[in-house]
């Protein structure tokens, strides 16, 4: 039997505990990918470029998930649409979370997929998708590419991947931060291609980039940071748009407009999908997730011309604010920062929205 929120919420307590010693015996393993001529690199890992580099302890961990608050569900619960995969032209359907399936330059890609019921290693105990999911995964188109921001296990899921690494007609591409892609290879995936921060691969007429943001990596007590993170641009001729992956506020979003500038002859990126939940409470938050306001902000600094919120509605016990806040504070954010309210909006679990082409 799954184990309720306030019981699983004990069990990362008694994980967090017992983390705290093996953090602390574990040895860093060497970066296979180091390269001393870039600052984000280090021996045993990666680092941001702008701070926001020191972990909480297992004692703040604690602190957090003992004097957390229940917020309420969504009541009624949040909309859903049907999704529509054959719609013309550049489209996005929200699957939740921050799963987000793009179809551009004659390609289909997904996003950080993410479709169990858990966000979690195991799924008896951990964050509980409460949303539920607006399609079944084997009624998926066919995918071309998946994109995966960093290794969490809200957004690199085992079974979500495998799952569409045996899609009818044979597995996508997946794309990935530098040291991820000896996980894939562990799950028997070997259809797949690591980037650094600014390297391009190019997939048909599109061109994927691996763009900075403020985060870290782990998925065990002994791999912090051992992997990179980050977001995607994707860049076709007839739509240019980014995904920031998770992250906090950083001068990281101003510099990839600049170094898009070149090629954004016809003003900034088409479509920007930013983060807008999980920002609860701010002491706790503030260095990993963006809050809507801040979402804003980075609206503004990539001169996205149209942003959607992810990363907010779908999983209960990420974080602490009600499932249903981040697109209400995102209202105020918009008011505040002057951002019309049509250039910075969300989508209901299964809707699919068409964008004009370049």
């Amino acid at each position: 039997m799954a184990l309720k929120f306030n019981q699983w919420r004990w069990a990362l307590l008694v994980l967090a505990l017992a983390g705290g010693g093996l953090w602390a015996a574990a040895q860093p393993a060497d970066n296979a990918a180091y390269n001393p001529a870039k600052s984000h690199h280090t021996p045993t890992g990666f680092q941001n470029r702008y701070g926001g580099n020191e972990m909480k302890s297992q004692w703040e961990v604690i602190k957090w998930q003992a004097t957390r608050s229940n917020p309420p569900l969504p009541d009624p619960p949040l909309p859903t649409a049907t999704p529509d995969f054959n719609a013309p032209g550049p489209s996005t359907t929200w699957l939740g979370h921050s799963t987000m399936l793009v179809q551009m330059g004659g390609l289909r890609f997904i996003t950080d997929p993410q479709f169990s019921e858990r966000a979690s290693p195991v799924q008896w105990a951990g964050p509980r998708r409460v949303a539920p999911l607006p399609v079944d995964v084997a009624a998926l188109p066919k995918l071309d590419v998946v994109l995966i921001s960093h290794n969490h296990y809200d957004h690199l899921d085992v079974a979500s991947v495998q799952a569409l690494a045996a899609q009818a007609g044979g597995a996508p591409l997946f794309i990935v931060p530098l040291g991820v892609k000896a996980w894939f290879e562990d799950q028997g995936i070997q259809n797949v291609v690591e980037l650094d921060w600014w390297d391009r691969h190019r997939v048909g007429a599109v061109e994927f980039v691996l763009t900075p943001a403020q985060h870290w990596s782990s998925r065990t007590p002994f791999d912090r940071r051992a992997t990179l993170w980050g977001g995607f641009a994707a860049l076709a001729p007839d739509f240019h748009l980014i995904y920031t992956g998770d992250t906090a506020y950083s001068p990281d979003f101003a510099d990839i407009r600049a170094h898009f500038k070149p090629e954004q002859a016809q003003g900034g990126f088409d479509l920007a999908l930013v983060p807008i939940g999980c920002y609860e409470p701010r002491w706790f938050m503030k260095n990993q997730h963006i809050n809507p306001a801040e979402a804003a902000q980075i609206h503004l600094d990539l001169g996205a011309k149209q942003s959607v919120g992810v990363h907010w509605g779908t999983f209960e016990g990420l974080c602490d604010e009600p499932l249903d806040q981040a697109p209400k504070d995102l209202a105020q954010a918009r008011q505040a920062f002057g951002v019309p309210d049509n250039a910075f909006t969300t989508l209901r679990l299964g809707e699919t929205r068409t964008w004009p082409t370049r």
